[in-house]
């Protein structure tokens, strides 16, 4: 059974084109990078204990400390990671005065293999960027979301 993941990406129009709301991962192993190391506000979840919708929200919440924005969520599919994970991707439309709080956390082994246990955030920033930005910014496997983002909402 594969991995599912679940997210929301918010959006927004002006006159410069089409921003999103990425957050840049957490933790020793992202925090000198910035290209291919962006992704929506997501996290795992069970299929039998939660829709993907509730997910989505419960993940964007606690990743970002900020409530979901509200408005009609838009369903942009599904994409397959690398890494064989599924990630449902969902939308909304919102204004750009949404900002990163803080997020929740986790704990890693690091350096690998030393024995010492630290406390990193799952997200350490979020950001609105236009959508050209977010092709290089984001993880590649998940650009089809925004290529969805853009079939659907322009």
């Amino acid at each position: 059974m594969a991995v599912t993941s679940a997210g929301i990406l918010p959006f927004a129009r002006d006159d410069s084109g089409l921003w999103v709301f990425i957050v840049h991962m957490g933790g020793p192993f992202w925090t000198r990078k910035d290209a291919a190391s962006w992704s929506l506000a997501k996290g795992l979840y069970d299929a039998a204990e939660e829709t993907p919708e509730d997910a989505a929200r419960r993940e964007f919440t606690e990743e970002t400390g900020a409530p979901v924005p509200p408005g009609e969520l838009i369903d942009l599919g599904e994409v397959r990671l690398s890494s064989g994970k599924q990630v449902r991707g969902f939308a909304v439309e919102t204004s750009r005065e949404l900002a990163f709080v803080s997020s929740n956390s986790f704990e890693v082994e690091w350096p690998p293999r030393s024995g010492i246990v630290k406390t990193y955030p799952e997200v350490d920033k979020a950001e609105w960027c236009l959508l050209s930005e977010a092709r290089k910014r984001l993880v590649k496997g998940q650009v089809p979301l925004l290529d969805a983002l853009e079939r659907l909402v322009g």
